[in-house]
């Protein structure tokens, strides 16, 4: 359940999300925005380990398929540095195979959501996997 105190909450959480779809990650962004969180978007994951460093998002959004670096393999190198490892990770993808769902997972991801996703189950997703934070 979304909590009318929400956006009071979020304003400090701050979320990478990396998605090369340009319709997709616009629309995520602004309602995450509109929402109340700090939001840095990529449309590809070249950049992502400096943005990690620099940005020192709470939550990691992420697409599978990419340009350059796929979704599976930035999951890896997300689980080599130890003060990324406690990052959640939510991959929001278009692939709905049980398969790349397990392999998501078995690579580090804490929740799995297939596009289209409902932007608020996205919210509550995002509200569960933060909630110490808010605190």
């Amino acid at each position: 359940m979304v909590s009318a105190q929400t956006s009071n909450a979020t304003k400090s959480i701050k979320i990478l999300l990396i998605e090369d779809n340009d319709i997709s990650r616009q629309l995520m962004s602004d309602f995450l925005i509109d929402f109340g969180y700090d939001v840095l978007s990529l449309d590809k994951a070249t950049s992502f380990a400096s943005v990690m460093e620099h940005f020192q998002p709470n939550v990691v959004l992420l697409d599978l398929k990419l340009p350059e670096i796929d979704g599976f393999t930035l999951l890896q190198q997300l689980r080599q540095k130890p003060e990324w490892r406690q990052v959640p990770t939510i991959v929001v993808s278009a692939f709905a195979f049980h398969s790349d769902r397990q392999r998501a997972l078995d690579l580090g991801a804490r929740r799995y959501l297939v596009k289209p996703v409902k932007l608020m189950e996205l919210i509550e997703v995002l509200q569960a996997e933060t909630e110490f934070l808010a605190i």
